[in-house]
């Protein structure tokens, strides 16, 4: 759904979905015709807010989460991925709602995650504001804005885990797939991970120099990494809203003379150069194959919760609130 001052995107209560990015007369985000097609066929996680935690759990288990261990469903290997088999990106959300958010006019999603749902403990509220805008320093930019927050308001129990993300694919090229893509990273800075996606131990530099211009290929070397702004887990509080937005990452296609950069308030990101996407022809819709779009998923660190200097950020209580901010930009050159 979209209103008239946000005519460029369109939403979907499924996941609060980003079905359509409009640049021009072209989406730069992978999806879908219609919901019911997300049902069927969105394994990739196309556009969906991922939750209630992002990536991956180690070995599917909580420890020490109010004084016990919780088991989550193993979706991917020996660990838990994206909120479970029936995450929030596979859940409908009330709305959308048009409301005023900071004096702009925004759409609200809303979604109520109950105690055990998927194994996570305690009552817990999402809300999804979209703000469309636009933005001129020389270039006509579209701009969304992405805002979420999260309220532990039930008392089941004293504490539960939350680690929110998008889970948006873009090709800005005018081809099938990402090649031709120049893409930049903030930061070469990484959590190097085992061979199930778990961190291995540590912050390290990522093996090339991921900070100068390199282009996108659809085959061959893929990253599916996660990087890291803030390196100090002591600094990121469980509401990022209120630190400054950082460009995470900034692409451009010279086919297309399209641009992207994405922004965010939260301290690491994965970058996933779209490896395993294959989706058939729905609909009228042509099919996806290895690296037909990539990913770039601000959040906190992976497996967090199990990770005593890393607990801080991603553990929420009675009362708190949990929050970030995502901004994305596009335009044409």
């Amino acid at each position: 759904m979209s209103v008239p001052e946000q005519a460029a995107f369109t939403f979907l209560p499924l996941g609060a979905i980003i079905q359509e990015f409009r640049v021009g007369d072209k989406n730069i985000v992978l999806g879908f015709p219609t919901q019911d097609d997300y049902v069927k066929h969105n394994t990739p996680h196309y556009g969906a807010t991922i939750g209630r935690v992002a990536n991956r759990i180690k070995d599917g288990l909580i420890q020490n989460l109010n004084g016990r261990e919780y088991k989550l469903t193993k979706n991917n290997g020996p660990n838990a991925l994206h909120g479970g088999e029936q995450g929030w990106g596979k859940r409908v959300f009330d709305g959308p709602y048009t409301v005023k958010r900071h004096s702009h006019d925004a759409l609200l999603f809303k979604y109520l995650c109950r105690d055990g749902e998927e194994g996570y403990p305690g009552t817990v509220e999402v809300r999804v504001w979209y703000t469309a805008s636009k933005e001129d320093d020389g270039a006509a930019k579209t701009v969304l804005t992405a805002e979420y927050e999260v309220e532990f308001i039930g008392d089941e129990c004293d504490e539960t885990v939350v680690n929110l993300t998008n889970h948006s694919y873009f090709n800005i090229g005018s081809g099938p797939d990402i090649s031709g893509t120049t893409a930049q990273l903030a930061t070469a800075d990484y959590l190097p991970l085992d061979d199930t996606g778990i961190p291995s131990g540590g912050i390290a530099k990522f093996s090339r120099d991921v900070t100068k211009p390199f282009e996108l290929t659809a085959t061959g070397a893929h990253i599916d990494d996660v990087f890291v702004m803030e390196k100090d887990a002591s600094k990121i509080p469980l509401d990022t809203r209120g630190l400054p937005l950082r460009r995470l990452a900034q692409f451009s296609n010279a086919s297309t003379g399209l641009h992207l950069e994405v922004h965010s308030t939260e301290p690491a990101f994965q970058f996933y150069t779209g490896k395993y996407i294959k989706v058939p022809e729905i609909n009228g819709a042509p099919a996806h194959h290895e690296g037909a779009g990539f990913c770039v998923e601000p959040s906190r660190f992976v497996n967090a919760i199990n990770e005593p200097e890393w607990r801080s950020m991603v553990l929420l209580r009675q009362g708190q609130i949990f929050g970030c901010k995502n901004v994305y930009k596009s335009w044409k050159a």
